[in-house]
């Protein structure tokens, strides 16, 4: 397909509008402290927190996101849609908004929180609460991975297993979910990567208690007004993850949906 001959100079600009940033920041990190600035204890910790409960938060995001992705795709309902854009929320609210909304439910004046505080169970301001912070900001983006894959791989095969004989759960662990492992593979990829680097939600319903909800970007932010060489050099950590990510997601284009 050829293309307008104007189309690549807003494409490049629109790539150096991303890309100068970036760059500018790696400009300004101390390569020759950059070891001891991101392995000091206080980096270490929040490091090993944020990978802890960003995976934490994968897998509630996929015991819960991966049924939702197929209610929504194969359910045809006008109240699947709306449960659909409530779901879908987090991807539009402020992330600080979705913080205040964790404890209007789960702190200790919350009807959940309230109940759970009465059986002796705190989440609010606590790691646990860090995991479900990230998981309801991260959640969605692994259920619109999913069930954008199932709607486009279709339930022609599903149909014909059905009329084979097999049952609606057979189905579904052998002919649904294995064709959409591609969107699944990089749900969770998208899922764990805004899991990592999610902020005002965590901020908001856990607080920054080092070692126990101070996440790497609370570091970062920390680090900004006390040491901006130690945020900067952090900063390029997550930038490292962010590129190991894109790169694990491009690999979906060179997977292909099982057919038989």
């Amino acid at each position: 397909m050829r293309i307008p001959w104007w189309l690549p100079v807003p494409a490049v600009l629109g790539g150096l509008f991303v890309v100068v940033p970036v760059l500018a920041m790696v400009g300004r990190v101390q390569w020759g402290s950059f070891a001891v600035l991101v392995t000091s204890p206080a980096s270490l910790t929040a490091l090993g927190l944020s990978l802890g409960t960003a995976a934490a938060a994968t897998g509630i995001a996929f015991v819960l996101g991966l049924p939702l992705a197929v209610v929504f795709s194969r359910v045809r309902s006008r109240w699947v849609g709306v449960a659909r854009a409530v779901v879908l929320l987090p991807l539009v609210l402020p992330p600080v908004v979705g913080g205040l909304a964790l404890l209007a439910a789960f702190g200790r004046l919350g009807p959940l929180g309230g109940f759970l505080d009465a059986h002796g169970v705190r989440i609010a301001f606590t790691t646990a609460a860090v995991v479900v912070a990230q998981t309801f900001v991260a959640m969605p983006f692994l259920v619109t991975s999913v069930e954008g894959a199932l709607r486009s791989s279709g339930d022609r095969y599903e149909r014909v297993a059905a009329t084979l004989g097999a049952g609606p759960t057979r189905v579904l662990l052998t002919v649904t979910l294995p064709r959409a492992l591609p969107g699944i593979a990089s749900g969770l990829v998208l899922c764990f990567a805004r899991a990592l680097g999610e902020f005002g939600a965590t901020l908001t319903f856990a607080g920054s208690l080092q070692g126990v909800t101070r996440t790497l970007p609370l570091e970062i932010y920390l680090q900004r007004e006390v040491d901006p060489d130690t945020a900067i050099a952090l900063a390029l950590v997550l930038v490292v993850v962010a590129v190991v990510v894109i790169g694990a997601t491009s690999v979906r284009s060179g997977l292909r949906p099982v057919t038989t």
